[in-house]
């Protein structure tokens, strides 16, 4: 894992507090080209209660069909279906199409949903079978009224179940679902969360989230910032799990994927530095567990070091542009949020100021940044998010994409919208 820590400033002003962004960039390495994936082993958990009855939970299943027909023979798979019971249509085993099909073909729609019975019965097949990539995916379009339905309480379970190697990741169906359930779920379960507006964006999600778990090469990535004892995080731009430790905190970001970039910024606040030159005010601690041939944890420290110079020498230093594209990315990501509450709470006009102010800081930064493609890209996303805000076009699917597009511009997941390539011998699976 490459680790690159970048400052805002690299120079700052001697005897001056001072307010610093610190960016920390982790770079996977790319698969080898011999490189064999880790055996999947993926608990599908459909939701059948009645309103998924029709487009939904036909979209469902053939996307379930689909990503059995992706899988190998050292590969197993589940399909639990639920409404108020619970029910195994195909125990965890080697992937048999005609027996899958079968069992998929048996599930009709049915009554309440008990979200937790499904995810937890996932779960204890996933228990049955040691090594390889072990992940449950849960499907649902509504709220979870039956079983355990307190959100707390299924982040932490969720949370401790990733911590024995097992990950969840949640596709909401339509605009009934409950969007901060299933997305506490899967961000304290280390997985994906996904938005399905409509039936026809479930075969794209499955073809992505194979395509991640195809290229996984490391899980329980964190990082941990331990400033100096004077020195305070103020603030986490990014929207990650995050725990306190002693003088710092932690930050849980997930998969590994190769070839893939994360980039987290925290903001500190230094005290005054007494004497010109370098000081260390902190260290990064990089955790992650690697998989292959041999699965071993790895951990990578490096430390914080400011250069402290004189006031005139300070305000001649330009900031750095990469670390500035990336606040003003997050930032816009977490004003997506608080826009979306404002509309919640009926303020309409308040939450499309909110949009304007960040789409004028995007621009100005947009227009000669190197990532200038990236911040175009967003850009035009809030742009349509305003666009909604005016019109009579906002309502609860678009509130449930203002959320997803918030999470995943502060997840490092901004090219969710554009279509990836097909892996495997199984077509498109819109067609199928």
């Amino acid at each position: 894992m490459d680790l690159s820590l970048q400052l805002q400033h690299e120079l700052v002003a001697v005897q001056t507090e001072t307010d610093l962004h610190v960016l920390v960039e982790l770079t996977a390495p790319a698969a080898p080209v011999d490189h064999a994936r880790e055996p999947l082993r993926i608990a599908l958990v459909v939701d059948r209660s009645g309103s998924m009855h029709g487009a939904k939970l036909d979209a469902a299943k053939r996307s379930i069909a689909y990503l059995a027909r992706q899988l190998t023979t050292e590969d197993q798979i589940a399909v639990i279906a639920y409404d108020d019971a619970v029910t195994l249509p195909y125990p965890l085993g080697p992937v048999d199409v005609g027996a899958i099909d079968r069992a998929l073909a048996g599930i009709g729609p049915g009554g309440s949903t008990n979200l937790s019975g499904g995810w937890l019965k996932g779960v204890e097949e996933l228990r049955r079978i040691e090594g390889g990539i072990r992940r449950v995916v849960v499907l649902s379009d509504g709220h979870a009224n039956a079983g355990i339905t307190d959100t707390a309480i299924l982040a932490r379970m969720a949370g401790e179940v990733m911590g024995r190697g097992i990950s969840t990741t949640t596709i909401g169906f339509g605009d009934g679902f409950d969007e901060y359930l299933m997305t506490v779920i899967a961000d304290s379960g280390g997985g994906s969360g996904h938005f399905a507006q409509s039936p026809d964006d479930a075969p794209e999600i499955f073809a992505a989230e194979f395509d991640d778990l195809a290229t996984l090469i490391a899980q329980n990535l964190s990082v941990e910032v331990r400033p100096t004892a004077e020195v305070e995080v103020v603030e986490v731009l990014n929207a990650y799990p995050s725990a306190a430790v002693a003088g710092g905190v932690q930050l849980q970001l997930g998969d590994a994927f190769a070839g893939h970039t994360v980039r987290v910024v925290l903001r500190l606040r230094v005290p005054a530095i007494a004497e010109l030159g370098l000081a260390t005010i902190g260290e990064v601690i990089v955790r992650w567990v690697a998989l292959g041939a041999q699965v071993a944890e790895h951990t990578v420290t490096r430390p914080l070091v400011v250069n402290a110079v004189s006031a005139d020498d300070a305000s001649k230093n330009l900031p750095n542009a990469t670390v500035v594209e990336e606040i003003v990315v997050l930032t816009a990501g977490r004003a997506t949020e608080q826009a979306r509450d404002l509309a919640q709470r009926g303020d309409l006009a308040g939450a499309k100021r909110l949009l304007d102010a960040n789409l004028a800081r995007l621009r100005e930064v947009s227009s000669e940044h190197p990532a200038a493609d990236q911040l175009r890209l967003s850009i035009a996303r809030l742009e349509t998010t305003g666009e909604a805000m005016a019109s009579e076009a906002y309502g609860p699917a678009e509130a449930k994409r203002m959320h997803y597009e918030s999470r995943n511009l502060r997840r490092n997941k901004r090219d969710t919208t554009t279509p990836r390539p097909r892996r495997g011998s199984g077509g498109d699976p819109a067609a199928r």
